[in-house]
């Protein structure tokens, strides 16, 4: 295989749901610890989180609402993240996440992405003119010695691994919880198949295992054959 091993690994509720709805306010650390039944058995996900892959696909988006562009400076973790970002990370977005990450590569179709202003060691910079998630994965393989890679975005980005075939493992936890409405981001959002023409693009999942957490929390583990 040309590109890393991926997992899709995501908190959702039982409806398919991400955050807690479509605000950008609203976000599942910061509301769920909230939240009479939802908290008891959180910790459980970030637990599972940290046995994860030692590389990490996450977006500017993301990481520009749990405040990494006025967080100050963290401390130096063994993960090496990648971010897809083009305009939600400042200067000091990014140098959090040189100060967080082992190696930090920034995945951008912005020729003037602030990331150009910094001076780091770790960081690294994929820029493309047309966004190629395929094209990046081979990079992050042949340049960086990537093997596998654990993907957290969002359910546009989300789609788009599944229409190009690039998730290979999927690891949910599923809350305990209905969320609802139709512009609440979901697992995976994006363009919906219109045509039996299409149906080459599903994902279709084996079961690995299904484990019962605490606080009737469940974790599904699934290997794609398709």
């Amino acid at each position: 295989m040309n590109r890393p091993i991926t997992t899709l690994f995501m908190l959702m509720s039982l409806d398919g749901k991400i955050s807690p709805g479509a605000s950008d306010s609203l976000d599942v650390d910061k509301d769920f610890p909230k939240i009479e039944g939802l908290k008891e058995g959180l910790p459980q996900y970030y637990e599972i989180e940290q046995t994860t892959d030692l590389w990490s696909f996450n977006t500017g988006r993301v990481q520009e609402k749990m405040g990494v562009n006025e967080k100050p400076l963290p401390e130096k973790t063994p993960v090496s993240f990648v971010l897809l970002d083009n305009s939600h990370l400042t200067e000091h977005g990014i140098r959090y996440f040189c100060a967080r990450s082992k190696e930090f590569v920034l995945l951008t179709t912005n020729k003037d992405h602030p990331a150009y202003g910094v001076q780091e060691d770790n960081l690294h910079i994929i820029r493309q003119d047309t966004l190629s998630l395929g094209n990046a994965l081979a990079e992050l393989k042949e340049r960086y010695s990537c093997e596998r890679i654990t993907i957290q975005s969002g359910g546009t980005l989300n789609s788009m691994f599944l229409r190009e075939k690039l998730f290979d493992y999927v690891d949910i936890v599923v809350a305990p919880v209905l969320i609802g409405g139709k512009e609440t981001s979901s697992l995976i959002d994006g363009s919906s198949i219109s045509s039996d023409k299409e149906l080459d693009k599903l994902g279709v999942l084996r079961l690995m295992s299904c484990n019962m957490l605490e606080g009737s929390y469940i974790r599904l583990r699934y290997r794609v054959i398709s």
